[in-house]
């Protein structure tokens, strides 16, 4: 059986260390593109729905007389089905960029079925222990498991919108920048959002995919309004701010560069201004691990010479 060199221990090493810092220099560039391809997957379907639609819109329109399975959409049957409340937990969706028409009523039907099954597997855990329970835990339990299923969907959706919304603030003031810059230079702004979308997809697949969807919204769809109204809805925040702009500058014949620029800014401001309270802070969330873990450490750098040698001296002595 051959032995192991050390110069044979060294080649080898060399060749993962190299073969680690290539793949570490390549990642990068396959990843940006599965971004582009992945957003260009989401227009191209986008483009797709939004052709059914208008397919049926004429279908409806030649025909007299349908049924209700070819005349309503999926999600309007959702909407029947869940009423108000599912127009809600609707928004709340599209704002945590989950698009499927039947995801409300899943949602619904989780936040119905979850606590009952947490409920009973606590049920099945308590039984199954040899300890006797008192009524009073076992109510308390019973109650914390049907809370936790209900609010848990809930609570995993927030957590999303927030994470998404954060995405959005941190680059959609540059993009409106460079959205400016195309409509001051004479581009539509169909064809300016599509642009931008293509150029941030590397930078913030999010962003580029929810201008992707409004640049084939409104490429494809005669109402502009709707289709920034939809954005706003699906972004939120920022975004909703944005499309009430162009809206109203739009409704009222004023200068959409002009608008973009006053929306840049402020989003600019209210970047610096997070950022700003987040470094403010900083140090009341630094207070605690610094008793723990620095002062501790400290003490014993700086005393713990002067006790050894206290020991020591008293050791002699004795």
């Amino acid at each position: 059986m051959p032995t192991i060199t050390g110069d044979m221990m060294i080649v080898i090493v060399s060749a993962l260390a190299a073969a680690l810092s290539f793949g570490l220099v390549v990642f990068p560039y396959l990843q940006r593109t599965d971004k582009k391809q992945k957003y260009r997957d989401v227009i191209e379907k986008k483009k797709k729905d939004l052709f059914e639609v208008a397919k049926s819109e004429i279908k409806i329109k030649n025909k007299s007389s349908l049924s209700a399975k070819d005349s309503v959409a999926s999600f309007f049957k959702v909407k029947q089905m869940a009423g108000d409340m599912g127009d809600k937990v609707r928004v709340q969706l599209l704002q945590a960029g989950i698009r499927d028409p039947m995801a409300p009523l899943f949602y619904i039907m989780a936040q119905m079925l979850l606590p009952l099954f947490l409920v009973l597997f606590c049920v099945f855990i308590m039984s199954a222990m040899d300890k006797e329970i008192s009524r009073s835990i076992t109510a308390l339990v019973i109650l914390g498991a049907a809370s936790a299923g209900f609010f848990l969907p809930r609570i995993l959706v927030k957590n999303t919108i927030i994470k998404r919304q954060d995405d959005f603030a941190i680059m959609f003031p540059d993009a409106l920048d460079m959205m400016l810059i195309c409509v001051q230079g004479g581009i539509g702004l169909e064809q300016a959002v599509e642009r931008i979308a293509s150029e941030i997809a590397e930078h913030s697949p999010l962003l580029a995919e929810e201008l992707g969807i409004l640049s084939a919204e409104m490429a494809m769809l005669n109402d502009r309004r709707s289709a920034l109204s939809d954005f706003g809805r699906r972004v939120g925040g920022f975004g909703k701010s944005f499309a009430t702009a162009l809206i109203q500058a739009e409704q009222y014949g004023t200068s959409v560069s002009q608008a973009i620029r006053v929306i840049a800014d402020e989003l600019r401001e209210a970047r610096m201004a997070k950022a700003e309270q987040k470094a403010a802070s900083l140090p009341p969330k630094l207070t605690v691990p610094m008793i723990l873990f620095f002062l501790p450490a400290l003490f014993i750098i700086i005393l713990g010479p002067a006790g050894i040698e206290a020991t020591s001296a008293g050791l002699g002595q004795g």
